[in-house]
């Protein structure tokens, strides 16, 4: 992929008491280049309970292709191509979730637990031309990857 048509890619996934941190961190560096930081913020739900938000932001090109690649397994994206319009916001974010405890066993496909914001180029930065480069770049996606279109729920 030569280019990267995004300005950066936040992934974003959060730990609860009942689950195991490392594993939640495991599951987000399924998607991240090795020399990625993760960022952790520990909070408390509404019970008491510690909840640990962990996230990271990939800026540099090679390291948005790393994501990018691991994307191009994702069962779903030819959903998530027809479903670009509801996906991208007016600020040219693009907005996705992909299952945590399938990326933990190293799958790629819709679901709750991560969530990734990309931030599309678009010049001009309208939300039409954002929804056109992320459609052109997950056509390349869906045309390089073999996986069938699932239909979990993001």
């Amino acid at each position: 992929m030569p280019t990267v048509p995004f300005h950066y890619v936040d992934l974003r996934a959060f730990a609860y008491a009942t689950e195991d941190e490392k594993r939640v961190t495991d599951a987000l560096r399924t998607f991240l280049p090795e020399d990625a930081e993760i960022d952790r913020a520990e909070n408390v739900g509404h019970h008491g309970d510690r909840i640990v938000v962990l996230s990271a932001r990939v800026e540099n090109a090679d390291g948005m292709r790393h994501v990018l690649d691991a994307l191009a397994d994702l069962d779903g994206v030819d959903r998530v191509i027809d479903e670009l319009d509801d996906r991208v916001d007016d600020n040219c974010a693009l907005f996705l979730r992909v299952d945590k405890q399938a990326a933990f066993r190293g799958e790629v496909r819709l679901g709750p637990g991560i969530t990734v914001r990309a931030k599309v180029e678009a010049y001009p930065a309208k939300k039409e031309k954002a929804v056109e480069n992320a459609r052109e770049t997950l056509s390349r996606l869906a045309d390089d990857g073999d996986g069938p279109a699932a239909t979990d729920d993001a």
